[in-house]
């Protein structure tokens, strides 16, 4: 008795036979609805139209979807549809399978040179009698919208790159700072950090404590804008029991609670001069007296004190004592402003790209060609932290894998290259006024999201309403 011949392999039937099968196995109904689509010229050339069975197999590959894609028919049919469309979306679950239709998503798929394709994918899935997934008709439109701009940037190679404890620069001040802080970390001399609201002073004070012997201790920061003068002594330097209302029991203070580590004084021009005082003693004595106690405490910490003005100047209108700025300031260290290290404007831009593409739904890919101007052009008044918050921002109005001018903020794009970029020079007081008075007025009165518009702190904020009277 001779043997039965197997039946053909799924990738030795041709192809009208395939589908031919799958039409039969999904009813008169369904088949005649995708057979009416495939013979309708209503699709258009670029259309890419092909068909899957229950095993997500392809049944029906269209010329359309060989123009698009690249792909030829005869290489396609029969395999997963992923090996066609390359679609990273789809590997974590088949759209159609799970929801039974896809309504315009945007993908980004790859051609078979390894292009991206940017579509819109609309698709049906068919069931059986049994309800039971049986393959579906999918259909993609190039996304005209999301194709990339003539001259669109994409993310280059940044080789004069140096990553150091969350600060990443291509500017050699920056690089000399950091090699600063190295050297610096050996030591236990106090550091004073000079630079604008946004530089990263805290960073670097961080910096400092892990890489210094201090670093498996305590890393604690306190802002001296960001609380009344009659709570900050307390937070400092603690108190006792019954040393004023409200105080029921010891309390240890940041001085105390850092012992073995660091305290970052940020803002310490804010300091009060009495505190100034008691801050001196602590540098030179190293201990503390809790307010409302006669007992000094020891203390084995580092001081890092950061301020955004020169001490120099507080120091001559009478606002900040000179023992102590010499006591903070034995070694100083500036960080220049963004704009005066425009090489990494698009470096940094980039990294924050990175991390929300990381969270978000949205992925960009490439600028269009007027993005970077316009970024170089600003002056980047809140500095690192600003690009941060405008970054955030695209990704919150944009969709697409393109970073457009239209998902930058207005009042950036406002200061592009269509108008002459601001010199980098200190605004006056009446200029740094109106700033504040037309974010506030833009956020409806409120504070945070008036600070976040200018790339600020609350506390940084704060403090500039207290100083020109906003």
């Amino acid at each position: 008795m001779s043997t039965p011949t197997p039946p053909p392999s799924r990738a030795e039937l041709p192809r009208e036979h395939l589908l031919s099968r799958w039409l039969r196995g999904v009813g008169p109904a369904q088949a005649l609805h995708t057979t009416s689509l495939l013979l309708t010229g209503a699709l258009g050339e670029d259309a890419a139209l092909y068909i899957v069975d229950r095993d997500r197999a392809v049944v029906y590959w269209s010329p359309g979807a060989e123009r698009l894609l690249g792909f030829r028919a005869a290489e396609v049919v029969g395999e997963h549809c992923l090996k066609a469309s390359r679609c990273h979306a789809c590997i974590q679950g088949c759209g159609i399978a799970t929801h039974g239709a896809v309504a315009g998503a945007a993908l980004v798929l790859h051609g078979a040179d390894g292009r991206p394709v940017p579509v819109r994918k609309f698709a049906q899935a068919f069931t059986d009698d049994d309800g039971a997934f049986a393959g579906g008709i999918e259909l993609l439109l190039p996304d005209a919208a999301a194709a990339p701009s003539a001259g669109a940037v994409s993310r280059p190679v940044f080789g004069g790159a140096v990553r150091f404890h969350g600060m990443v620069s291509q500017d050699a001040g920056m690089h000399r700072a950091f090699e600063v802080v190295r050297n610096v970390a050996a030591t236990e001399a106090t550091v004073l950090v000079r630079g604008e609201s946004g530089t990263g002073k805290e960073l670097v004070a961080r910096a400092l404590h892990f890489e210094s012997r201090r670093k498996d201790g305590p890393f604690l920061a306190v802002n001296c804008a960001a609380i009344s003068p009659s709570l900050l002594e307390s937070e400092l330097f603690g108190h006792t029991r019954g040393a004023f209302t409200g105080a029921v029991k010891d309390r240890a203070g940041l001085f105390q609670k850092a012992n073995g580590g660091t305290l970052f004084l940020d803002e310490v021009a804010e300091l009060p001069l009495d505190l100034q005082a008691k801050l001196l003693r602590v540098l030179q004595e190293r201990v503390v007296v809790p307010v409302g106690g006669n007992v000094s405490v020891p203390v084995d910490i580092r001081v890092v004190a950061a301020t955004h003005t020169s001490l120099r100047d507080a120091v001559a209108r009478g606002r900040f004592r000179e023992d102590l700025l010499y006591r903070l300031r034995v070694v100083p260290l500036f960080l220049p402003a963004l704009r005066e290290r425009t090489a990494d404007i698009e470096l940094l831009l980039w990294q924050f790209i990175e991390r929300q593409n990381q969270t978000g739904p949205r992925r960009v890919e490439r600028l269009h060609p007027d993005v970077l101007p316009l970024l170089r052009a600003h002056r980047w008044p809140g500095n690192v932290r600003e690009l941060g918050n405008v970054v955030e921002y695209a990704f919150a109005v944009g969709r697409g894998p393109e970073l457009a001018v239209a998902d930058l903020p207005p009042d950036l794009v406002g200061s592009g290259p269509a108008a002459a970029p601001a010199p980098a020079l200190p605004l006056s007081d009446d200029d740094e006024r109106g700033r504040l008075v037309a974010a506030l007025e833009a956020a409806g009165g409120h504070v945070g999201r008036a600070a976040e518009r200018l790339g600020m702190s609350r506390p940084t904020f704060w403090r500039h309403r207290k100083r020109l009277g906003v």
